[in-house]
């Protein structure tokens, strides 16, 4: 009577039909709000006759992806439930809406423990399902004998089942495997397949989650052969054949677990090898399902100790994999040889041909792993015809193909170059074909090779001279950038001496001309505007009867709107005003660099290349040893700021390059001309670049007069057993700060570094110091020399970094002093 009083529940397939009919999606959540609070209603009414309908519905809800928490106890009431069609919809719901997670899982434990010892093989089924699904450690620990004892039994559709719920109980609770180990090897016996297959994937999982356990599994590795080699030579079985392959699930399932159990052991490989090579060469190729049982062989063959021999076939198998139509099994082939690549070169280099075909593949995942598998087979054998390809891919390639490649070939070339020619040429053909889409390092990197080759410079100079000349847009800015570089270094030999096997007539005033070019046309970046204007600076001193339109043209920049280029114009026609004896020794060659520093990719994007391209542009210099790579400039502007007393947490930096030269260190000073970034949050200084009236060449540089001021030592620093005392000379505006460090511990102080830095109205030189060793109690200082030009007569400020090791511990202090003696700038 009650029953009859309540409404029927709308059935499943209605509320489908219903929802599937929704033109939007609020109508079809207006459906299912209105048809969950029915199923509340029918829920708390405990409506026993529908509930089975109801908790269908909420799955079917929560497989939409809207909540359905509220059906999780009235699915474990089905559970409990004598009617297998409740059951069946309880397990289902128990398995969708109650993970391991939640503790509402318990409950049903009881409830799977007595359907896994009911006579109905398909409720002991369901309950072995629901097991293997939502398992959790408690669970496992309950369950584990009933699950053993299922195992025993002589139903193949419950015992497939029980190994699979044994799998996740390893999975969950590793040390439980002890229980099932001893029933592996008769379940391998077994004659139904699905048995043998569950065995299998049992004992992987037990080896991948106990290694120790492979002891016991290797013995039975003649038996899993037999059974591979049984699957290989029999004849039709319908039960088991896929595409006239028998059982290659199976099949697939062993050759894992052979691969487990065979790496790093001889003698279990030794067995495997037969029975691996029958499968490389009877297993049919003309489907799919071949090529996964090939696939699962090579990975086999590769990870045990096989036989060269056999190593060979494996890699054939994937160079026929190359030529199949399926572009995933190129893809896998090629992803295979990429790993075998350097443990067989000499099989993979067979194949070189096929691979170079795959660079004309269309799908971008197969040209990534073309490309980087060419460049792995590149040798000194075949670098030529290698890279003749992989040129042509550079001009084809998608775009964000186009760095990789080129940095790809850039390290390739200056591995394996058969001569300087061939290098630059190659290096030459990157910048033109791949244009803007070269890394940072290219340029530095180029700017080395040529510097490095004596014989090449003039061939350079006219190649890249040639390469500019016919990018009419100049857009092309790296190319640009070296040939700037090239010609203000050698564009006296390529006037002089022309190539003799390319005669070009090139006068002085086509380079000029390119040059003025570069820096009017607004394509040209401000890193490829400062090439180009120290270019035409350096060629003042190349090109005696054109110093005139190179002073012309370096005087029209000096109102050019970018403050880098306006400041090296306006230094250079200081050079030419001013000091233009010294121009001959300054703008004078590059010495050859000792060594390739790849840039550090900077924050300012184009601007900090051209600071790393003025780095490389000095002398080369012997540094102290330094743990870590780090900018001196960014390192010195962190103490510019005399307001800040916070210690900088960066490490030690090296010890700064200063040349002997005194006028090169100078000029150094006077004329970087690199932009200074904004430091730990403070704007640096602009760069020195008052040279029309207090230059530092007429403060440093100058006659240092007959009286020279001395003052006593002060301390300047002391802490940590460190001592640090300050003795003052004075030559007219410029102050010598005399260092000395002493160490009063009992212990060495090692990679001791001091750097300093003052106020934008002084300029700073630091000369280098003795050593970076200081010797313990007091003996073996360090001494150290710092100029400081100080025009104005104002009250010196010195902000200080010191950097040492101490017993291997790396310390760091920052210090500010300002006691200097009146005596020393007034």
């Amino acid at each position: 009577n009650f029953r009859s009083n309540m409404p029927v529940p709308n059935r499943l397939r209605d509320l489908i039909r219903n929802i599937r009919s929704c033109k939007t999606a609020a109508d079809e959540r207006a459906i299912i709000q209105k048809e969950c609070a029915d199923i509340r209603n029918g829920f708390r009414e405990e409506d026993t006759v529908f509930r089975c309908r109801n908790v269908a519905k909420v799955l079917y809800i929560y497989m939409l992806g809207y909540p359905a928490h509220f059906g999780q106890l009235e699915a474990l009431k089905l559970i409990v439930s004598s009617r297998f069609t409740d059951k069946r919809i309880g397990y289902l719901g128990a398995m969708l809406l109650v993970d391991e997670y939640r503790e509402v899982h318990l409950l049903m434990t009881n409830s799977l423990k007595n359907d896994m010892d009911n006579p109905s093989q398909y409720v002991q089924s369901l309950a072995l399902c629901t097991l293997g699904n939502v398992c959790s450690t408690e669970m496992a620990r309950d369950l584990t004998p009933d699950v053993e004892k299922l195992m025993k039994t002589a139903n193949a559709y419950v015992k497939k089942k029980a190994i699979l719920c044994a799998c996740r109980i390893v999975r969950k609770v590793p040390e439980m495997m002890e229980n099932f180990i001893p029933l592996t090897k008769p379940l391998l016996s077994d004659k139904n397949h699905g048995v043998m297959l569950t065995a299998v994937a049992l004992i992987t999982e037990c080896c991948r989650k106990n290694p120790d356990a492979k002891a016991n599994f290797k013995k039975l590795v003649p038996t899993l052969v037999r059974i591979l080699k049984n699957l290989i030579m029999s004849g039709y079985s319908p039960e088991h054949d896929v595409n006239g392959i028998s059982d290659p699930f199976l099949q697939v399932r062993i050759l894992r677990l052979l691969r487990i159990l065979g790496q790093n052991d001889s003698g279990t490989s030794e067995t495997m090898n037969d029975i691996l090579a029958q499968v490389a060469t009877n297993t049919e190729t003309s489907k799919n399902v071949g090529n996964a049982i090939l696939y699962e062989t090579v990975l086999t063959i590769m990870d045990i100790k096989s036989e060269s021999g056999l190593r060979v076939l494996a890699v054939n198998i994937l160079g026929r994999f190359l030529l199949n139509n399926d572009k995933n099994i190129r893809y896998v082939a090629l992803n295979s040889l990429l790993r075998t690549v350097h443990t067989d070169m000499n099989a993979v280099q067979r194949h070189r041909t096929t691979v170079l075909d795959c660079l004309k593949d269309p799908d971008p995942s197969i040209l990534r792993r073309a490309m980087e598998l060419c460049f792995a087979l590149v040798n000194s054998t075949n670098v030529r015809g290698t890279m003749r390809e992989l040129l042509l891919f550079l001009s084809r390639c998608p775009i964000d193909f186009k760095s990789d490649c080129s940095s790809g070939i850039f390290t390739a070339a200056e591995k394996y170059a058969p001569n300087a020619r061939w290098h630059i040429d190659t290096m030459l053909k990157v910048l033109t074909t791949a244009g803007n889409h070269v890394r940072d390092d290219a340029v530095p990197n180029l700017i080395h090779l040529l510097s490095a080759t004596d014989k090449m410079h003039a061939y350079s100079a006219q190649q890249l001279f040639k390469a500019v000349s016919e990018v009419n847009d100049l857009s092309v800015q790296p190319l640009t950038q070296v040939a700037c570089w090239c010609l203000g270094e050698y564009g006296d030999e390529l006037v002089s001496a022309p190539v003799e096997d390319e005669p070009v007539n090139i006068s002085e005033k086509d380079v000029l001309d390119m040059l003025d070019k570069v820096l009017r046309t607004s394509l040209s970046t401000a890193v490829t505007k400062s090439y180009a204007i120290n270019a035409v600076m350096k060629l003042s001193t190349r090109f005696q009867g054109c110093i005139r339109q190179t002073q012309e043209i370096i005087s029209i920049h000096s109102t050019s709107h970018n403050m880098e280029v306006q400041q090296r114009s306006v230094e250079y026609n200081v050079l030419f005003n001013k000091h233009d004896n010294l121009r001959p020794g300054v703008l004078e060659h590059m010495p050859q660099f000792e060594k390739v520093t790849p840039p550090n990719h900077s924050e300012d994007g184009e601007e900090g290349t051209a600071e790393q391209v003025e780095s490389v542009q000095q002398p080369a210099v012997v540094a102290a040893p330094e743990p870590q790579q780090q900018s001196n400039v960014d390192l010195l502007l962190d103490l510019v700021d005399f307001g800040s007393s916070a210690p900088s947490t960066q490490p030690p930096p090296p010890i700064a390059p200063t040349n002997n030269n005194d006028l090169s260190s100078l000029l150094d000073l006077g004329f970087s001309g690199q932009p200074q970034p904004a430091v730990n949050g403070y704007n640096a200084p602009p760069p020195m670049n008052n040279l029309m009236g207090d230059s530092l060449l007429d403060g440093l540089n100058s006659q240092a007069p007959n009286n020279i001021m001395q003052t006593p030592g002060v301390t300047a620093f002391e802490k940590s057993g460190l001592l640090i005392k300050f003795q003052f000379e004075r030559e007219g505006n410029v102050l010598n700060v005399n260092l000395t460090a002493t160490n009063s511990n009992p212990q060495n102080i090692n990679d001791f570094v001091f750097q300093a830095a003052v106020p934008k109205s002084f300029q700073l030189q630091m000369l280098p110091p003795s050593g970076n060793s200081i010797g313990p109690s007091n003996s073996n200082a360090v001494t150290q020399t710092i100029r400081l030009n100080n025009p104005n007569k104002a009250q010196p400020r010195l902000r200080m970094r010191i950097a040492f090791s101490y017993q291997g511990q790396p310390v760091q202090e920052m210090a500010e002093f300002n006691d200097f003696p009146p005596s020393a700038w007034q």
